[in-house]
């Protein structure tokens, strides 16, 4: 009877701690290294095999909870994730962790044009992919891991955020140079003592100042992002890619690793030192939609048919997106390079007084998605042939936008 007093008692004390806080918050982190199996870096030109390791390839994992509900974040050093790799993820976290929700994982990828093909098209040839299934099975196994990881060090955290501007002197749209996002937004997760459990940065700029000038797998200016963090407050520091499609990259900038880590370090330390605000919201909403997009470029459903890229592409290609709110901050994602007019577009959309993230390549990696405009040949954009020969089809703005605005209005 007295054990059973003092177990009541535990509990209840358990109960009170957990209903005294809003949110819980743990993080984690596994490498994504390739190993020397014939692979091959992905962007930039095809047959560029992989040679060594420049700085740490990872998947980092953020699990977040309140008393109704939870969320999960992935990010990936990589080219992109396609959507079947995030169905794959799901299926392995409702298996082994049915205490989250698998369909609210949110999976992100940084765009580094130095990590391994996991698409397909940059391979020895169009003939030959460049995925190597062993790889993949290595990147879906650690992200499993993370996720794990992450739920069991969940612990009570506070939320605090920044807003800004960045890369003025270095990040360009060499087709519209007049319309960007150089937006800034931060959220960190904190414990009860002040240590940063883990921060999130939305900023939009291909990662590309090594382009095809190496063959050493590296995450570019994004290192220098993770170095200066990690010394500077610890815990898990995560990028997530913005909007960077029509086409936004360095420019003006040496190909050369110590410009790397110094323009991803002046990134960190603009991070570091923004200005946060705390916290007013207890909200923690979720809402997605799955799209079946048209698919107008007949390239796609030939890489498709001879296993170049392992995905169906028929008339359709099915993928997701997703909004969510954690706190005063709304997120959103595109499943793809979005051209910064999307991304402007998609935060009018949003009705939260907090900052605003738009996820470039999440939840897929559906090439570059630029406006109607692009594909009229009239209006003579830079760069527009190349950019519409990798994108599915001049209709797929339009139906992200739409669906975007059917979702965020579900979302409080």
């Amino acid at each position: 009877m007295k054990n059973r007093s003092v177990l009541l008692l535990i509990l209840l004390i358990s109960h009170l701690s957990a209903s005294a806080h809003d949110f819980f918050a743990g993080a984690a982190i596994r490498t994504i290294n390739p190993e020397k199996d014939s692979l091959y870096l992905a962007g930039g030109k095809p047959n560029r095999p992989f040679v060594d390791v420049h700085d740490n390839l990872y998947v980092k994992a953020l699990v977040l909870s309140n008393s109704k509900n939870n969320i999960t974040l992935l990010t990936f050093d990589c080219i992109g994730l396609l959507y079947p790799q995030l169905q794959e993820i799901r299926a392995r976290i409702k298996s082994e962790l049915p205490s989250i929700d698998p369909e609210h994982i949110v999976m992100s990828s940084t765009h580094t044009h130095s990590g391994p093909d996991v698409v397909g098209i940059w391979g020895k040839d169009l003939a030959h992919s460049g995925v190597v299934d062993k790889h993949m099975k290595l990147i879906v196994n650690r992200a499993v891991e993370a996720i794990k990881e992450a739920f069991n060090a969940k612990k009570p955290a506070t939320i605090s955020y920044g807003n800004g501007s960045f890369g003025e002197d270095w990040v360009k749209n060499i087709s519209e140079p007049g319309e960007l996002d150089r937006s800034v937004s931060v959220i960190k997760f904190s414990d009860l003592n002040g240590k940063n459990i883990a921060t999130l940065t939305n900023f939009a700029c291909h990662p590309t100042i090594m382009d095809d000038t190496s063959t050493a797998a590296s995450s570019d200016y994004v290192w220098g992002y993770y170095t200066y963090l990690d010394a500077a407050q610890g815990g898990v520091n995560m990028f997530l890619q913005g909007a960077i499609g029509g086409w936004v990259q360095p420019e003006g900038v040496p190909h050369t690793y110590d410009q790397a880590k110094y323009y991803g370090t002046s990134l960190g330390k603009y991070v570091f030192e923004l200005p946060k605000g705390k916290n007013t919201s207890k909200n923690l909403s979720f809402a997605s939609a799955k799209v079946d997009f048209p698919l107008a470029n007949p390239g796609f459903q030939m890489l498709s048919k001879s296993g170049i890229i392992k995905r169906n592409f028929g008339k359709k290609v099915s993928s997701e997106i997703a909004v969510f709110s954690i706190g005063d901050a709304y997120f959103a994602t595109h499943p793809g390079e979005t051209s910064p007019a999307l991304s402007l577009a998609t935060k009018k959309l949003m009705n939260n007084k907090g900052p605003k993230f738009v996820l470039g390549l999440s939840q897929d990696a559906l090439g570059y998605i630029v406006k109607p405009s692009f594909f009229d040949s009239s209006k003579n954009i830079p760069h527009s042939k190349y950019l519409t020969g990798m994108s599915i089809g001049p209709e797929t703005m339009d139906i992200i936008y739409s669906t975007l605005n059917a979702l965020v209005k579900g979302i409080k």
